[in-house]
């Protein structure tokens, strides 16, 4: 019994130097003692008596400050439990609580890995709201059946996350499902974490709508915007804006109905046009059109620096139709994978109840 738990307390004691080494590297690539001298310095500003006098770059820097704190809070805490089991390992009893130890080393582990995904979502609107919309593609009932599936997929993940979520805009399927649903998703790391599930994502089953249950293939195009605010670098010309409003028809109940509280906003230059009926009031829904906008101005202007960096990194291909990133298949057998980073899972079901963190964590990789 002696030589077993000493050949555990060895093992652990292994991988508590793996893990030292991986929050060593973590600490350089986070930019820990960078983050440390910044919150000093932003602290300092605060105390400064003019510091509210410019109230938007107060609040930016007060956010800065808030995210700073909290990753070195992080970091810290992680280290200071790695060296706290370090310690317990050594003492004479660790054999007889190697349970625990290997129990809270597995913690550490885990947490660990989840802060070296953090290294990946350094993008510069990695931490802001996403705006997430879904469109139903050709085949009819099967495709609007197929985008519900998957805005319930997504609600599911945000729910998971603890992230809020808001449909500003949904068209209803003409027998079931939806044709097309926008809902932004507010959360840290809200759209750093959901980029990477732009494109068209696949489904292969047996029909539910007919009486053979023939196998049918659905296909839906998932598109995910940062959501910008207006001091983002998005200018929008008063000149430029068309408005339209009318009566929501999904949302809000019997007060929107009896004045025209929804909006439809063209923008002239590029005809894009957006939509927003979620809220009772129109100034609030005037606001979401605007950043819906200004995410779609943006995505136009992204779209065109990664095009012109084509020669440099290869072929560079927009989330349109014929580039499918994801297979969800339940007949005849049970799998979904990823066709970007070979991720495999054989409970779609599971997925589907919004279980995304294996594809997420593996496209911010394939992504950096």
């Amino acid at each position: 019994m002696e030589e077993a738990n000493k050949f555990v307390t060895n093992e652990i004691k292994e991988k508590i130097e793996e893990l030292k080494d991986k929050l060593g590297v973590l600490k350089e690539k986070l930019k820990i003692e960078e983050k440390k001298s910044s919150v000093k310095q932003l602290q300092k500003e605060m105390e400064e008596n003019n510091f509210w006098e410019n109230r938007q770059l107060s609040q930016e820097k007060t956010k800065t400050l808030n995210i700073y704190q909290n990753e070195i809070e992080k970091f810290e805490n992680l280290n200071s439990r790695l060296a706290s089991l370090s310690e317990m390992i050594d003492l004479p009893e660790a054999g007889a609580i190697s349970s625990d130890l290997t129990a809270e080393l597995r913690n550490l582990t885990r947490e660990i890995e989840k802060l070296e995904i953090d290294v990946y979502l350094g993008g510069k609107y990695d931490r802001f709201p996403a705006i997430l919309s879904i469109h139903a593609g050709q085949g009819g009932t099967e495709a609007m059946d197929w985008a519900q599936m998957l805005e319930r997929m997504y609600l599911r993940y945000a729910e998971r996350q603890g992230w809020s979520v808001d449909i500003v805009d949904i068209v209803p399927g003409d027998e079931a499902g939806i044709k097309s649903v926008t809902m932004t998703i507010a959360g840290d790391f809200a759209y750093g974490r959901l980029k990477g599930e732009k494109g068209v994502h696949r489904l292969v089953r047996q029909s539910p709508f007919n009486a053979d249950k023939l196998r049918q293939t659905s296909f839906a195009l998932v598109e995910v915007l940062p959501e910008i605010e207006e001091a983002g670098g998005v200018p929008l010309a008063e000149g430029d804006l068309e408005w339209e409003f009318f009566r929501a028809s999904s949302h809000g109940g019997q007060n929107v109905q009896k004045v025209s509280t929804a909006v439809r906003l063209r923008h002239k230059p590029t005809g894009i046009v957006v939509t927003s009926q979620s809220e009772r009031y129109q100034e609030r829904n005037r606001e979401i059109a605007l950043s819906l906008l200004r995410a779609k101005l943006w995505e136009i202007e992204e779209e065109k620096r990664l095009q012109e960096k084509k020669s440099l990194k290869g072929e560079f291909k927009l989330a349109g139709w014929g580039n499918q990133i994801r297979s969800y298949v339940l007949h005849p057998y049970k799998m979904v994978k990823d066709l970007r980073t070979e991720v495999e899972v054989n409970d779609p079901f599971s997925v589907l109840d919004g279980e995304l963190d294996e594809f997420v964590e593996a496209e911010l990789k394939y992504l950096s």
